[in-house]
């Protein structure tokens, strides 16, 4: 199939703002999905509330919107129901990371075989550009007006630690290399966690001067560096890119089956 038979085009135009990164991180995904060759049937996608779990409205996939921060555990639901499916779950990062931060580790904790798409443009865009947990230190919201006094954490260093046994980092610039690692999380055999860094211009950008859409797309270009690079070595502040852990690990599934064969033998 091509990537348009993976599309309800009837949903379209759609309702995300001009120069806004979750419509590259759909086009990666329909293109992994496209390369992989899968059946509209194999795959479900989960979402919870905000601008990037729109994206379940524009797939032709089944698909289940649910409630914020709940798509992890509502995936949870549909994974352990019908393993057989490929589960995948797009979230912004206050859906992932602030209400459904507990879901998030222990989703990654118990390695269920679902792939967790964070679209990190780093405010709530669809509810008013309130600061979320990936704003960082200093930075301007309409709820912090005077600056923000929290500081961010590293959704690859808090995945690595609760567990995923696929992590991945890319950016709405690197749109080739978005779909391959897409494509590897979604072939990977436990909990994938794909952080695309995505740039929010209504929001984010205007409100911390950063410019359009195209100077944002530009930033995560010069601002981020391959996994190792000489130019990490030479400016750590760079943002590594790339895949940071790869893994095999008893997926949660399995060993649940398992633990039902164990409580039904002998009967």
């Amino acid at each position: 199939m091509a990537v348009k038979d993976y599309l309800r085009e009837r949903f379209f135009p759609h309702m995300w703002c001009p120069g806004c990164g979750h419509g590259t991180v759909l086009n990666g995904l329909l293109r992994a999905v496209e390369k992989l060759g899968m059946s509209k049937n194999e795959m479900v996608m989960v979402s919870g509330i905000g601008c990037s779990s729109r994206i379940s409205g524009y797939v032709d996939f089944h698909t289940l919107h649910t409630l914020h921060g709940r798509a992890l555990a509502f995936a949870t639901g549909v994974k352990l129901s019908k393993p057989e499916l490929t589960v995948l779950v797009p979230m912004g990062d206050g859906d992932a990371l602030a209400i459904g931060g507990n879901h998030f580790i222990h989703a990654a904790r118990r390695n269920i075989d679902i792939t967790a798409l964070v679209m990190n443009n780093r405010i709530y865009g669809m509810t008013g550009g309130q600061f979320s947990p990936m704003s960082g230190y200093g930075t301007s919201a309409t709820t912090a007006p005077y600056s923000n006094i929290d500081h961010s954490f590293d959704v690859v260093e808090l995945s690595k630690a609760a567990g995923a046994t696929f992590v991945a980092r890319t950016t709405a610039y690197h749109v080739q290399n978005m779909a391959d690692i897409i494509r590897k999380a979604i072939l990977h055999e436990g909990f994938s966690v794909v952080e695309v860094l995505t740039q929010c211009p209504t929001y984010f950008g205007r409100k911390n001067r950063m410019g359009g859409a195209v100077e944002m797309v530009k930033w995560l270009k010069d601002n981020t560096t391959p996994i190792g690079s000489k130019a990490k070595q030479e400016n750590p502040e760079l943002i590594e890119r790339g895949v940071f852990v790869q893994k095999e690990l008893p997926e949660y599934c399995n060993e649940y089956n398992k633990v039902i064969e164990r409580a039904t033998k002998g009967r």
